[in-house]
Parts: C-alpha cells; sequence; structure tokens
C-alpha cells in the first residue's frame, strides 16, 4: 500500500519562493523552476496561491513583513533622524551581503526589466520603492518640525539621496562587494544629515 502524500506546507513553500524569486528575479524562475524550489507539483502551487504572479506578490510581502522591515523599523523606532537613517543603512548592508543568502534587496532587484507581459509586476514594485523613499522624507520632515534638522533644508532631496543610496547598497552588494566596504561608506554618507542638523 502507497504511503500517504506529504502533507502541503504552504508557510515553508511561500519562504522557498521568496527565496527563490530574491535571488533570481521575477522572470529567472520558471514554472519548473519554483516546483524544484517548493518540493511539489505545478497543480499544487496553482491551487495554493492562484499563479506564478499571486504567489510572487505574496513572497514580497513576506519579504517586507520579515527579513525586509529593518527599515520600517528604523525609520519608527529611532529617537532621532540621524540615528534612523544610519541604522536602515547599517541593516541594509548586513542583510543584503548575508552569507548563504539571496543578495540584495528583493523589491530593488526582483524586477527591475521585465517583458511587456509583466508590467504589472514592474509598477506594482516600483510602487513599494517609491513608498519607501516617501517614508524616509516623512521621518526627515517630522525630525525638521521637531527642529532637528534646519527649516530651510530640503527633506525631500535629502530623503532622495538616502533613498537613492539604500537601493544602491542592493545593486553593490548583487555585485559581490563586501559588508566592510559597504559599512564604511554609511559614516560619508550621514555627513549630508549632519550639515542639516539644528545648531545645539
Amino acid at each position: 500500500m502507497a504511503g500517504r502524500p506529504r502533507e502541503f506546507d504552504r508557510d515553508l513553500a511561500l519562504e522557498r519562493a521568496r527565496d527563490a524569486f530574491w535571488a533570481r528575479g521575477y522572470e529567472g524562475i520558471s514554472m519548473s523552476d519554483l516546483v524544484a524550489a517548493l518540493g511539489v507539483a505545478s497543480a499544487r502551487i496553482y491551487a495554493a496561491f492562484g499563479s506564478k504572479e499571486a504567489l510572487f506578490r505574496e513572497a514580497v510581502e513576506l519579504y517586507e513583513t520579515g527579513e525586509g522591515a529593518f527599515a520600517a523599523h528604523a525609520l519608527a523606532e529611532e529617537p532621532t533622524a540621524r540615528a534612523a537613517i544610519e541604522r536602515m543603512l547599517r541593516e541594509a548592508v548586513l542583510l543584503y551581503t548575508r552569507s548563504g543568502r539571496p543578495q540584495g534587496c528583493m523589491v530593488v532587484s526582483a524586477a527591475t526589466n521585465c517583458t511587456a507581459g509583466n508590467d504589472g509586476v514592474i509598477t506594482w514594485l516600483s510602487e513599494h520603492r517609491r513608498a519607501r523613499t516617501q517614508s524616509i522624507i516623512e521621518r526627515l520632515r517630522i525630525a525638521q518640525q521637531g527642529g532637528e534638522l534646519r527649516p530651510e533644508v530640503d527633506v525631500v532631496a535629502l530623503g532622495d539621496c538616502y533613498a537613492t543610496l539604500l537601493h544602491g547598497l542592493s545593486v553593490q552588494a548583487r555585485d559581490g562587494v563586501g559588508a566592510a566596504r559597504l559599512l564604511a561608506l554609511i559614516a560619508p554618507a550621514l555627513a549630508a544629515l549632519e550639515s542639516a542638523r539644528s545648531v545645539p
């Protein structure tokens, strides 16, 4: 008598899908790749998640509420904008360069370019990146309203600067630049914020 089929673990399958998309990107992963990565038949994947795109979107959401939530936590939890930006950049480097794990940021690298049929995926991820940029700007605006930054400081430009750096760290990490080198750039990067601070 044949043994019972292994029970499908949806959470584990989603974690494996996240890592596959994170490492190879949306179009770099085929359905057969997902079957191999998740260890289940394509019919079960479709039954559990609906489609490859739906699985990808759910995998990104898992990333953003898990490992990828570091920026949101830093911006919300640190008492000053400077501490928040420094922590955000430092934790980005440590996440993006972990040994044995996908390199870089999933939201930055998973779908920069896709065929026309996947424009929806590109647009959806770009909205996520713009939302992160806006969250940095809002944190700096709060700092300005609280007197940490001078009134004349252009917080939009400053926020764009740090968002660009955050996204650039992902590219550098995927290109193999090591953690020590990336961590070393944080101090000079903070000089712009230091010059924007109000004199005590």
